[in-house]
Order: C-alpha cells, then sequence, then structure tokens
C-alpha cells in the first residue's frame, strides 16, 4: 500500500476494485464502510458480484470478468477527454503521458460498455467521481491480479492515479490488500525468486557482493530464480527432482489441480514443512512440524508496511521447531553454518543489508510498529509513500491495451467460472477447517449461480451439481443468489473436498507469473 489503512479515512473518494472486502479483509472493510455511510465519501465499486460492499456504493460498475484494462482505461478516456486530469501533476511528476493519451483515445465509454458491459454513461460519471475528487484513494485485492493480465490491471490503476494526482498525499494512493497475514513481510524478506530482502535484485553485482561480504561465501547466483507457478510443472517433466514447501498447501490452492498431483507424484524427494497435516503434507516423504504465530519470536509486515513485533505466548506442542532453526539446521547439515542466538539477531543482520529497513529494530518495535521505508535509527517510518518524488524520479506511465482472458466460452463450455474466499473459511483451512463453530457457519462447497442461469439450466437452490472444466470436475451444492452475474458462477476455493482449482486454468501472467484464477469456462449438469 501506498498509504496506511486508517488513511482510508480521509479519501473523499474511494475507489475498490477485485476485493471482497467485507469477507476478505472484514477489518480494512469497515474503515471503507465508515468513510463512506459516516463521513460521506463517494464510494464507486467495480465488480462482477454483487458483494456486501455494494450495498454501502454510491457508484457499483459490473463489468465482465477479465475486463479491467478496459474499463480503466475508458475512466482515463473520459478523464483525458474532460480535462480533469491534474495538469501540475503529469508535467511534473510522471513521464510517458501522450503514449497513455493516445492508446485511451479508442476506449471512448461506448467501446468500453461493449466489452465490458458496464453502461457508457456509468464510465462517465465514475471518471467525473474519481477525478473531481480533491483526495480519491484506489483499494483493489486479487480480483485485479489473478489474471493473465494482473500486472497490466495493476499498471492502469497506476496510470489513473497519476493522472489525477492521487500519489504522495493523505486520503489518496494506490492500496493492495494482501492474502494473507505476513504474504508483504515474506515478499520483503525476500521470499522472491528474483530478489535478496526488500526487492534488491540478484542481477545486480552490488547487491551479490553486499551478501555475500555479510554471509562469508562467495560464487553467490545472480541469476533470478524460478517462481513456485513454474516449479510444478517442472517437476512434471522431470527437471525438478525435490521440493521444499513451507507453511504452503499447494494441493489446495494451485490451479489446475489434477496436473499439480501428477506433478508432485513425479517428484523423487518432497519436503512439507507446516503447523498441520496438510493434503501437501501427507503426501510429503518428510514432514518438519513448525510453530505457528503464537509459538515464536518474530515480526510481521502487515498491508500497509508496518513492521510490528510478534511475542511468543505458549510452547510450541512435541518436536515442533521455529520455522529458523529448521532451515538453519538443514544449512547446517549442507556445510554452511547458521548460527543465531534468537531471532532478534536475525533481524538485525537484515536491517545491516537492506536500506528501506535499516532503520529498525525489535527495541525500536518494542511499543508500536513502524512503517518501511526506515532507513536510520532515528527515523520515524514512512505512512505514505511517494511524497516528493518516485524512487525512479518521475513515476512512468504505462500505454496498456487490452488482452482477452486466456480461455473463452464456447458451446460445450458455456459460463465462465471466478473463484474467491468467504468470511468464515480462510485460505486452504489448514486452521479454520479444524475449527468446530467456523465449520457450522460455512460448512461446504458452493456453486454459486444467478437466478436467470439457475431457471435457463433447469437447475435450483440446494441442489447437488456436477461442474466441469477443460481440466477436471468437483461437485457441490447450488446457490442460487443475487450476488451472480449472469453468464458466470462463483466457487470458493478453500474447500479440499470440492475444490475449485481442479478446474482453473494455469495459465499465467507473463509477468507476475501468477495463474488466472478469476477467470475460465465451465459447464454445469445436475449431478447423478
Amino acid at each position: 500500500m501506498t498509504n496506511t489503512i486508517a488513511d482510508v479515512e480521509e479519501a473523499d473518494v474511494i475507489l475498490v476494485t477485485g476485493s471482497n472486502t467485507t469477507e476478505n479483509h472484514p477489518v480494512i472493510s469497515s474503515f471503507i464502510k465508515r468513510t463512506a455511510s459516516v463521513k460521506g465519501a463517494d464510494l464507486i465499486l467495480v465488480d462482477p458480484r454483487r458483494i456486501k460492499l455494494a450495498e454501502h456504493a454510491d457508484k457499483w460498475l459490473r463489468p465482465n470478468t477479465g475486463t479491467d484494462v478496459v474499463w480503466i482505461n475508458g475512466l482515463i478516456h473520459v478523464i483525458i477527454k474532460e480535462g480533469l486530469y491534474d495538469k501540475d501533476f503529469v508535467e511534473n511528476r510522471t513521464q510517458g503521458f501522450e503514449e497513455l493519451r493516445k492508446t485511451a483515445e479508442k476506449f471512448t465509454p461506448e467501446y468500453v460498455s461493449e466489452i465490458t458491459g458496464i453502461p457508457a454513461a456509468q464510465i462517465i460519471e465514475a471518471a467525473r467521481m474519481y477525478a473531481g475528487a480533491d483526495k480519491a484513494a484506489i483499494v483493489y485485492c486479487m480480483g485485479i491480479t489473478q489474471h493473465i493480465s494482473g500486472t497490466d490491471n495493476v499498471k492502469s490503476l497506476a496510470n489513473l492515479a497519476m493522472i489525477c494526482g492521487n500519489l504522495g498525499r493523505p486520503g489518496t494512493g494506490v492500496n493492495p490488500l494482501r492474502g494473507q497475514n505476513n504474504v508483504q513481510g515474506a515478499c520483503d524478506m525476500g521470499g522472491l525468486p528474483n530478489v535478496f530482502t526488500a526487492y534488491q535484485p540478484v542481477t545486480n553485482a552490488d547487491n551479490v557482493k553486499k551478501m555475500e561480504q555479510t554471509w562469508n561465501v562467495s560464487g553467490l547466483s545472480d541469476k533470478a530464480g524460478m517462481p513456485a507457478t513454474e516449479m510444478i510443472p517442472k517437476a512434471h517433466s522431470g527437471e525438478i527432482k525435490a521440493l521444499y514447501v513451507i507453511g504452503e498447501n499447494p494441493l489446495v490452492s494451485d490451479p489446475d489441480l489434477n496436473h499439480a498431483e501428477e506433478s508432485l507424484d513425479h517428484l523423487d524427494f518432497l519436503v512439507v514443512q507446516d503447523i498441520f497435516m496438510t493434503e501437501t503434507a501427507q503426501k510429503a516423504d518428510v514432514v518438519l512440524p513448525t510453530c505457528c504465530f503464537a509459538e515464536k519470536e518474530g515480526t510481521f509486515t502487515n498491508t500497509e508496511r508496518r513492521v510490528q513485533r510478534v511475542r511468543k505466548a505458549v510452547n510450541p506442542p512435541g518436536a515442533a521447531r521455529e520455522d529458523w532453526r529448521i532451515i538453519a539446521g538443514i544449512s547446517g547439515r549442507m556445510g554452511y553454518s547458521m548460527v543465531y542466538k534468537n531471532s532478534s539477531e536475525i533481524f538485525d543482520e537484515l536491517a545491516s543489508v537492506t536500506p528501506s529497513y535499516a532503520g529498525l529494530s525489535y527495541s525500536r518495535l518494542k511499543e508500536e510498529g513502524l512503517h518501511w521505508p526506515c532507513p536510520k535509527p532515528n527515523h520515524p517510518g514512512t505512512p505514505i509513500l511517494h511524497g516528493q518524488e518516485f524512487p525512479i524520479g518521475k513515476g512512468r506511465l504505462h500505454a496498456i491495451d487490452y488482452i482477452p482472458p486466456a480461455e473463452q466460452i464456447d458451446e460445450e463450455f458455456p459460463l465462465y467460472l471466478t473463484t474467491g474466499r468467504v468470511l468464515y473459511q480462510y485460505h486452504t483451512r489448514s486452521m479454520t477447517g479444524r475449527t468446530d463453530g467456523l465449520n457450522e457457519l460455512a460448512p461446504e462447497s458452493f456453486v454459486e449461480i444467478s437466478p436467470a442461469d439457475a431457471e435457463k439450466y433447469g437447475l435450483t437452490d440446494g441442489d447437488k451439481v456436477r461442474i466441469a472444466s477443460r481440466r477436471g470436475e468437483i461437485v457441490a451444492k447450488m446457490t442460487v443468489s443475487d450476488k451472480a452475474v449472469d453468464g458466470t458462477v462463483f466457487i470458493p476455493f478453500h474447500y479440499a473436498e470440492a475444490a475449485a482449482n481442479r478446474l482453473t486454468n494455469a495459465a499465467l501472467d507473463p509477468v507476475s507469473k501468477i495463474p488466472e484464477y478469476k477467470v475460465c469456462a465451465v459447464k454445469l449438469a445436475p449431478a447423478a
């Protein structure tokens, strides 16, 4: 997030897209709802489903799935055509405006309406509302990123914010909501294949040299590694022989699960490090029991870049150990000694090689979390990014055209499927699935369909239906709902027993390598 969670309450307009906020981020949704209903801010919601937040929205735009670049460029077209953009910000803080203007020319409200299904008048009204605000914030989540055009979607939202000067000030910003707690921290720590800590490229010779000196080694690779979504296919082909999975359950969360299962079966050796015997752990050759959040010391970095301390509250059960002790133990047995007294010592090493964390320490985080970048020990942290300039100087506007989803509907598979979450379950249910109260509230998978489509296919609420894609099929309960849009069905991905990801498409965004979880073609039939 460029801004903080609380800062959304300073906005005059909030644009929420690709986020079922009330179910996925209920605390953050309370800030948004309060700002709209109590403080009088205008809320623009863009989502294919009539989610709960639509009840609070001043404008709800309902696009066809996979058409986000189109409606965003449509807003940009209107804003530029009507001269509503921030000319000073564009001239002094950005580059590439003319290329963006040329690309946006064809995205007239009428053209946008043809592709997205959003009425042209709504595109114009939303553009004027966003551009007319003194302070407008954009909030998005995985409904934007989990497409083959996910990177383009994010860049397009950044274009929209920049041309209206909505960066670097309170109540503005481009604010992604993270899918799990501390996923921001995992990325910050270098849990990505192409960077060291805090996004320092592994391809940069100075970064490699700094790490070699700190770790007293030589010959560190300067080649980017492989993202998880490329590892699974390479396990299938035999190029990868062994896989070490930490805190992840790909046999529920990965796309095209039938292929993922076959891929793991092709491995010579599978190690899983987790707190429970997940579906993936049950296939492992070795399971390393680790500690949950309440059983260890450390830090979490949340979606607003706030680094916070976590304290050990209880002892771990059985032979479970902290993740860092397991990793250090394996490293020692492989010939490189990793000896630390505690997690605080590891954090100090991190701060010594990471400019944006250089001013942080356990002692500074004792009472309250701080936002990175925090480059010096006396620095107060940076709640709002890009106040004076961008890291590259002038912000780069990207001229982006529309790319359709990787898979289209046809006579055999006439419905689009999109996936997501429900309030009472979490990710692959490795934790919430063991909680009786939550399972009473959300016990099983379901297929959400519009009343018109239910009538069209002769289905009634509560029926068991067979839903199939080109990759697999599942059986789940039918839920007829006004949330659904005609032509598109929704399935939560949490449930291994009827896993939505047996259906989803493994096509990847070429930059981020994120799968297109949010759009694929399916067919329905009553379950025999």
